[in-house]
């Protein structure tokens, strides 16, 4: 190993140890006092009841852990949204799981609190994955209600959907753990089957102060809408249980015994480890990030056996395409090639850039996916589409949305992974969030952003000189360079994968390790879905 290498590991291994220090950091919720409340009140923690409700010993891959980060911070932040999310096993079985966390705000609703609910339902509801709701929550935060209850990506969106994965046949488990207050009552609800726990549990529309205000009735919160009362008197709620582990036993029963439901068919093999190490991405991975490198050492340390079928190997170089297994499953992959090759007409191709051939290449690669009815997987590493007039006049634009067409079209699932730059209409091309992705999640070395930091920071800089110049004011090249680091500091807090993953553009952060599990996890969930749609382009100009 070289020096070089050596160098590239020790930065990777201690971004992944800051993403690990950071999750144990936002899995303590609303830290231990609050937890130790939790427990003196009988009830288990959110990340509790997950861990007791899925198989010993299976895998759970979060969804959004870092949902909030950095935000709300006048009200004491919301760590992981307020909500614990992921897709589990329960009796063998594939679901998603939706907790509150009642360590946060007593599990009150944030904006990010619903953003992050109503990604987990999409997930649900894009994959036919059962859905079980552990619900233990204020309801609506109500200083910042005007951002959470009336529009249409908004609080009431997740009981839309509660509907709509009804009428689909999407199974949905609700259990009461804890508050279930005002419109938040509707969704256990609105669920296929209902159960509470006596003596935490409760369910009404209003509570005691609130129904003492509007009507004048004294009442108390438990004979109002608790266990009691809803199993036995109202007929709310299907069960009722002593603790929150008989709870979630019960939950388990159900599952044992649902039936099968249509598979969508994807093809899987026995799984096989990559035969080269898949630790050495820490090495290969520049921590320069302007750096080149060989997409290929990345790709052949995830798939099976480290064997990959390269489609046009010689033509379109910039982006690598071609056919592998991840864990078994048969997958498409597009790649950013961050290497500076020499096309067949002797020109050098900049790594990280997509040129009009590779657009062309992975736009084909993509429609035969599609035919074959195989998952895409894409890697991204990308500063954007070649520019100049040479690109201009050969098509780049037209190319491009040849790309982007059969990508936004596709009918089979799609993965995406951003290995490091995610800049621009790259980001579009190469499946960003806009672009329906089953999963998508960064390294820890990724950046999202219009443009890369520097450049956008003299961009920025020249706007505001500028700006000062025209008001007549002159600018010290002291004050200018001042003025620049102040620019970039702002603007490369925005282009960190926690920024992106505090807001939901990205689904979560991961270890390079895991990028196979993620991949995996995500086309056995797809499975559960039968593709419905033909493949279409529509208009598409050749």
């Amino acid at each position: 190993m070289d020096i070089e290498f050596n160098k590239n590991e020790d930065a990777l291994k201690q971004l992944c140890f800051q993403l690990k220090s950071r999750h144990r950091k936002v899995a303590q919720g609303g830290g231990e006092k609050a937890i130790a409340k939790q427990h003196q009140k009988g009830k288990l923690t959110a990340r509790e009841r997950i861990n007791y409700l899925i198989d010993e010993g299976s895998e759970f891959l979060e969804i959004a852990a870092f949902a909030g980060e950095g935000m709300y911070q006048e009200y004491g932040g919301c760590p992981s949204g307020g909500v614990v999310t992921g897709i589990g096993y329960v009796q063998g079985r594939q679901c998603m799981i939706v907790a509150n966390d009642a360590t946060v705000k007593a599990g009150a609703w944030f904006p990010i609190t619903a953003k992050k609910n109503l990604r987990a339902q999409e997930i649900a509801l894009e994959n036919r994955l059962p859905i079980i709701y552990l619900v233990d929550s204020a309801g609506v935060f109500l200083p910042m209600q005007d951002e959470i209850f009336p529009d249409k990506e908004h609080f009431g969106r997740i009981f839309r959907n509660n509907a709509i994965m009804s009428a689909e046949g999407i199974v949905q488990i609700s259990a009461i753990m804890g508050s279930c207050v005002a419109g938040g009552a509707y969704l256990p609800i609105m669920s296929d089957e209902a159960m509470i726990v006596e003596g935490t549990g409760s369910i009404f529309l209003a509570g005691s102060y609130l129904v003492k205000a509007a009507i004048g009735e004294t009442i108390d919160n438990e004979t109002l809408g608790g266990a009691s009362t809803h199993s036995e008197i109202s007929g709310v709620t299907d069960y009722k249980f002593q603790t929150d582990q008989e709870c979630l036993d019960h939950i388990r029963n159900i599952f044992d015994k649902m039936g099968e439901n249509p598979k969508a068919g994807f093809n899987r093999a026995a799984s096989a480890e990559p035969k080269l190490d898949p630790k050495e991405i820490y090495g290969i991975l520049p921590q320069d990030r302007v750096k080149p490198y060989d997409m290929m050492d990345i790709i052949l340390r995830l798939v099976d056996n480290s064997e990959f079928e390269p489609y046009k190997d010689l033509y379109g170089q910039s982006l690598i395409c071609g056919l592998a297994r991840i864990d078994g499953w048969a997958v498409g992959i597009v790649a950013n090639q961050r290497k500076i090759v020499k096309s067949k007409k002797g020109e050098m191709q900049m790594g990280g850039v997509i040129y009009s051939d590779s657009a062309d290449k992975a736009a084909r690669f993509i429609m035969n996916c599609n035919q074959k009815k195989i998952p895409l997987v894409f890697l991204q590493d990308v500063s954007g589409f070649m520019v100049g007039s040479k690109a201009e006049h050969g098509g780049i634009i037209k190319d491009g949305a040849k790309l982007v067409n059969a990508m936004s079209n596709s009918v089979v699932p799609k993965f995406t992974i951003i290995v490091g730059n995610s800049y621009g209409a790259g980001n579009y091309a190469m499946c960003g969030k806009a672009y329906d992705p089953r999963l998508i999640y960064a390294w820890p070395t990724a950046q999202l952003a219009v443009m890369s930091g520097a450049s956008a920071a003299k961009t920025l800089l020249q706007i505001q000189v500028a700006s000062l110049k025209a008001k007549g004011e002159e600018i010290t090249p002291e004050a200018e360079k001042e003025l620049l680091d102040k620019i970039t500091a702002r603007y490369n807090e925005q282009l960190s994968p926690y920024y992106a993953a505090a807001r939901l553009w990205v689904d979560g952060i991961i270890d390079p390790l895991e990028t196979r599990k993620v991949i995996s996890m995500g086309i056995e969930a797809a499975n559960h879905a039968p593709i419905t749609k033909s493949f279409n382009v529509g208009v598409i100009q050749t």
